[in-house]
Parts: structure tokens; C-alpha cells; sequence
């Protein structure tokens, strides 16, 4: 095991638990938005944690993968379906790198002409 998950999402509790105690109102807004996308369940939980671990892994969020991968199991995913979410996210990766390489190809060009 590269990291211990489980403790670090019972940590990770606790400190937002704290935050919660010292700014309530804003552990609040927060938790308002994570439910709004559960009024209407359009696409249903699974699907939404789904999206949310391919969201993480482009993040980089520990946290987020911590929380999402053990909803996304308790909402009945599967590991092949996990391991599909994270395709999309590396391929979407990679393509965000390619056209924020052109970028750099542009900034270049604008260098040069100077």
C-alpha cells in the first residue's frame, strides 16, 4: 500500500471538523454546494462519484480521492468502472497539456516578433 487511505480520511474529518468550529458559515456553503448536485440525480450517485475521482485525480486532491473512492464503492462501483473514469481523466489530462502547449508555442511566436 502506497498510502494509508483509511486513517488519512479519519484525519481529514477531524481537521475539517475543526475548520467547521472556526468558520462555520463556510464549511456550510460548502456542503450546499456538494448536495445541490444531488436534487434533481439526473446522472445518479454512482456516475457522480465516478465523475468526482476522475475531477480528483486531475486536481491532484488526496482528500478528494480519500472521500469519492470510498463513495463511489459504497454507491455500487466497480473497480473496472474506476479504472474507466480514470482513463477519461489522464486522457483529458493529456490533451489539456497538449493545447496548453500550443499556448506556449504562442507566447513564443509573440517573444520572437518583439
Amino acid at each position: 500500500m502506497m498510502f494509508d487511505w483509511n486513517a488519512y480520511r479519519k484525519q481529514l474529518g477531524q481537521r475539517i471538523g475543526e475548520i467547521a468550529k472556526l468558520s462555520p458559515e463556510t464549511v456550510a456553503a460548502y456542503r450546499g454546494l456538494n448536495q445541490a448536485g444531488n436534487k434533481t440525480d439526473l446522472l445518479g450517485a454512482r456516475t457522480r462519484e465516478l465523475i468526482a475521482l476522475a475531477v480528483a485525480v486531475t486536481r491532484q486532491c488526496d482528500g478528494c480521492i480519500a472521500v469519492h473512492s470510498e463513495a463511489a464503492l459504497k454507491q455500487g462501483a466497480t473497480r473496472e468502472e474506476i479504472a474507466e473514469a480514470l482513463g477519461v481523466a489522464i486522457a483529458v489530462n493529456a490533451g489539456a497539456a497538449l493545447v496548453y502547449s500550443s499556448r506556449v508555442m504562442d507566447a513564443v511566436s509573440d517573444a520572437v516578433s518583439e
